[in-house]
């Protein structure tokens, strides 16, 4: 006799199960899908991946354009009980063969279509069994990838338990977009703060996803007014667009616009509030740890990030912020220095506020060089170098020459120019050594600044595929990236 097997629900249909109902809509994009649509789809989807052999314990490699094909994908492969490795859809092929090698995945699931930037509604999926992948051997589902601006990516875990605890301290921050709340999400939904800030939070709450395939500021700024728009997720590059729509239309329902990433240039913030009448917040966090602390209606200016999330146990010590984790987030040998006695070394320079709870992020423990003798804080040379007017990005490296600056300024601003600027804001030790000034600068495959030097002149050099055949992934200013990490 047939002995019947106890039925396991998956962590996310546990954790998520939305307070909505079915005909509620649970997403916007180039039509209306509901909730009832997307248990269709996420149903479909299992049954296509179940039939490829996939189960509970499969490593899957997933890699798909911006759209809502990915997230089902994501959300079916997880009911299956199947562990994702969520790869970038900017990344060139030889980048997905080094990151195939590395993590050994037993399946392989993408599309073949050209890779685009622009969000669309649905995709084809193809499934790739792979002779020498292995399956999961950890309880992690989900492992993401960092930035990689100065080495190889590292391969970073998540488990269901600490997805539910990263959605608990999103559910108990205040201001958080709720049901009956249209979200606009720009940030990437291969990264943490779309993703679970975004994306599973959303669907937690049941509030209303929108996303949109025309990143020009005119029209994202009539997205705001047309959607009505309730909240913005997104990095400072889409505010930056956004600001600089000289008279949007009225966005009367706006009422909060989250910033991660990297750091969000001052004239941005004003350009914004000026715009749309709302202060820029800030989401601050890791690949490794989710989010670390915010500050979601824009209460405190740079550098500070906002009071730590609850839930989540930080300490600054000698200057850097340490963050309280159960165990390693690596999967890999590379990074696991960082983490030492159930803390993560964030290598961010940072100080707490004991009056009114708040932290601070100034800069890198790992920006810090010497130079004559006299240490110089990179992130302070790039702070200054913000400031000027004709600068719209900028990266300050190390080299052997001595310190570089990188910038991207699109207005016919001359070396000589900001060299002076320099010189009467800097010490005379901390002035970059050589200017490099370019329309863009170039950015990895997750939408951060690139900050190799040696990628960094290798684009100087030869242009786009200069940075290719040196490794890197460039995205012009005038596209720009679709999302960052927390």
């Amino acid at each position: 006799m047939a002995v019947s097997q106890p039925v396991t629900i998956p962590w996310w249909e546990i954790e998520l199960p939305g307070s909505g109902a079915e005909h509620d809509v649970w997403a916007r994009a180039g039509r209306e899908v509901t909730r009832a649509e997307l248990k269709r789809q996420m149903t479909y989807s299992i049954g296509i991946f179940a039939a490829h052999g996939i189960g509970p314990g499969s490593s899957v490699a997933l890699r798909l354009p911006p759209s809502l094909t990915g997230i089902w994908s994501l959300l079916a492969l997880w009911s299956l009980g199947a562990r994702v490795q969520l790869l970038d859809h900017r990344l060139k092929p030889a980048e997905v063969q080094r990151v195939l090698d590395l993590c050994r995945p037993k399946y392989y699931a993408h599309t073949t279509a050209e890779s685009t930037a622009h969000f669309q509604d649905e995709c084809e999926v193809y499934v790739e069994w792979r002779r020498d992948g292995t399956p999961a051997r950890t309880d992690h589902c989900l492992v993401q990838f960092s930035s990689g601006s100065t080495g190889r990516p590292k391969v970073i875990g998540r488990s269901a338990a600490s997805l539910r605890a990263e959605l608990d301290a999103f559910s108990r921050i205040p201001g958080m977009p709720r049901r009956g709340e249209r979200l606009l999400l720009l940030s990437s939904t291969t990264h943490s703060l779309g993703l679970i800030g975004g994306v599973l939070h959303a669907l937690r709450t049941g509030a209303t996803l929108v996303f949109t395939a025309h990143l020009q500021p005119q029209a994202l700024a009539a997205t705001l007014a047309e959607e009505d728009i309730d909240a913005v997720f997104g990095v400072p590059f889409h505010y930056d667009l956004l600001s600089r729509v000289p008279r949007p239309p009225a966005t009367p329902r706006l009422r909060l616009a989250v910033s991660g990433g990297e750091r969000l240039r001052l004239d941005v913030h004003r350009r914004f509030e000026e715009r749309y009448g709302v202060r820029i917040g800030q989401a601050y966090g890791m690949t490794e740890t989710g989010i670390v602390a915010t500050d979601l209606t824009g209460e405190f200016a740079p550098p500070v990030v906002g009071r730590v999330a609850p839930g989540v146990h930080t300490r600054v010590r000698d200057g850097e912020l340490w963050v309280r984790l159960d165990r390693s987030p690596y999967l890999q040998d590379e990074g696991t220095g960082r983490y030492v006695d159930g803390w993560l070394n964030s290598k961010d320079l940072a100080h707490y506020c004991e009056a009114d709870g708040t932290l601070g992020i100034t800069g890198r423990s790992d920006s810090l060089v010497a130079v004559g003798g006299l240490k110089v804080d990179l992130m302070e040379v790039e702070h200054e170098l913000a400031l000027h007017p004709g600068v719209r990005e900028v990266v300050v490296v190390h080299a052997e020459a001595g310190i570089e600056a990188h910038v991207g300024a699109p207005d016919g601003l001359t070396v000589s120019e900001l060299m002076a600027f320099a010189r009467e804001r800097l010490s005379n030790f901390k002035v970059p050594r050589r200017i490099h000034i370019v329309p863009a600068l170039p950015r990895t495959a997750n939408g951060k600044l690139l900050r190799s030097a040696e990628l960094l002149r290798a684009a100087q050099a030869g242009g786009s595929a200069g940075a290719r055949r040196a490794g890197a992934v460039l995205s012009t200013y005038a596209t720009g990236p679709t999302g960052g990490s927390s």
